[in-house]
């Protein structure tokens, strides 16, 4: 049963720096990682319940410790970003550290939820203070806290600087402080910097020519979308668990020449654009939008094993409102394959990262209609295995910025059976009707 309050008590927090001296160098980031919507701090929580057997007696010290021996792989990580004279950011490597805190606090697992499942109770109890989570030049790029758990379990929480490494990366760099912590001496994935695969190169002058026509439609546009005129602190942040006998029953309204190639995430995106688009009562005639979050790895060959920086590509397709909602799901399905198909060579990919630029340089433009989601189930969170605790459940909390992407991510529930947990940000007006829309599909 979750408890209703309970108290962290937290120590000082203090900067830890790598185990052992590193290079002093200036690592310019890629057109990836260099994205104004890419600066802010992401948080994240990891929950692991105690196993018999042999552990430390400070669980926090020990990880402590790994973390700063990581660090002499992952240095760039524990450096500072910085503004250079042509507005780009690079990281300055100079080995100032990354922030820890340990904590404790009156609860078992059970309290927060057995498994822990979002919005993850009581959440920012174990994530430490970043202060102002949109400002990241000058400051950490990492920040952790270990909470010590009544029944002998553990949260770990963190921060990471999303212009730094995405959710592959993060979790990959998480492992290598856990790898350590178990007892290995050095993390199983060497870490790889290389951001210089993802800088743009020269656009042939017709493909700058049709993206500065669609700049010129896009900013003559009258924005009427309550998705970027209403400020952010006014929406809502909600959760929503999916069962598999609910997929089950969405897979029933895939026509059959779907069923057996359709994917729970192309199925689960497919149903919430339908959903989302209706509950934002968006004019039949008007253009909807769906960009998803592709990684290049494994689509890629010169991105090497070990590349923690971005590596999502972010290919968009888009429709009619009354084309989206009047047509079958199959329909749907197809369109997401489309986009999916985006970045299916390594020409596509390329294209995608040299546009990067263009969109840096024109900061003001909205696209209206838009919905984001991505696919997070399968970044690598199991893997996590410190030995003497095992992982129960993890995930993106709702605290702080709220965030316009919407995560599909998996969770456990007490019986062991794997759901799908998804995240949507709307008004509350529009959360009313997206969830009457979503539960149609659900009971039918």
């Amino acid at each position: 049963m979750k408890q209703e309050l309970f108290i962290t008590r937290r120590r000082t927090p203090e900067l830890v720096a790598p185990a052992r001296p590193t290079t002093h160098e200036i690592k310019p980031l890629s057109d990836l990682d260099d994205d104004r919507d890419l600066r802010y701090l992401q948080p994240c929580l990891e929950f692991f319940r105690a196993v018999d057997g042999d552990r430390p007696d400070r669980p926090a010290e020990a990880i402590k410790a790994a973390l700063a021996e990581a660090l002499v792989y992952y240095y760039p990580i524990a450096g500072r970003l910085r503004e250079m004279a042509n507005g780009r950011l690079a990281v300055e490597c100079a080995g100032e550290g990354v922030v820890f805190v340990e904590a404790e606090a009156d609860a078992r697992i059970e309290d927060i939820g057995e498994p822990p499942v979002p919005p993850f109770h009581g959440g920012d109890r174990f994530l430490c203070d970043v202060g102002d989570a949109g400002a990241v030049v000058g400051k950490p790029l990492f920040f952790m806290q270990i909470t010590q758990l009544k029944c002998g379990g553990f949260v770990l929480g963190t921060h990471i600087c999303h212009c730094i490494a995405d959710a592959f990366g993060t979790i990959q760099f998480l492992k290598a402080i856990i790898d350590i912590a178990r007892g290995a001496a050095k993390p199983t994935i060497q870490p790889v910097w290389e951001r210089e695969l993802f800088v743009a190169t020269n656009l042939p002058p017709h493909i700058n020519k049709e993206q500065e026509k669609i700049f010129q439609e896009l900013e003559s546009e009258i924005c009427d979308d309550i998705m970027v005129t209403m400020p952010i602190e006014n929406m809502v942040s909600e959760y929503f668990t999916i069962s598999q006998q609910e997929m089950a029953g969405l897979r029933r309204h895939v026509p059959l020449n779907l069923t057996k190639t359709v994917t729970s995430f192309e199925l689960l995106t497919a149903v919430m654009w339908r959903c989302r688009t209706l509950a934002l009562g968006y004019k039949p005639c008007q253009t909807t939008r769906l960009m998803i979050s592709v990684n290049a790895r494994g689509r890629w060959n010169k991105l090497p094993l070990g590349y923690y920086g971005n590596g999502l590509l972010c290919p968009v397709v888009e429709t009619t409102v009354n084309e989206l909602c009047t047509n079958s799901i199959g329909h749907t399905i197809e369109l997401v394959r489309k986009a999916k198909r985006d970045v299916k060579t390594e020409e596509s990919i390329q294209l995608m990262v040299d546009l990067r630029p263009l969109w840096r340089n024109k900061p003001n433009i909205k696209v209206q209609r838009k919905f984001e989601t991505c696919d997070i189930k399968w970044i690598g969170q199991d893997t996590l295995d410190i030995g003497w605790a095992k992982r129960i459940g993890g995930g993106i909390p709702t605290v702080g910025q709220p965030d316009f992407t919407s995560y599909q991510f998996r969770c456990k529930n007490k019986e062991g059976e794997k759901s799908t947990v998804i995240s949507m940000l709307l008004p509350r007006t529009a959360m009313d009707r997206f969830k009457k829309e979503m539960a149609a599909w659900l009971i039918e």
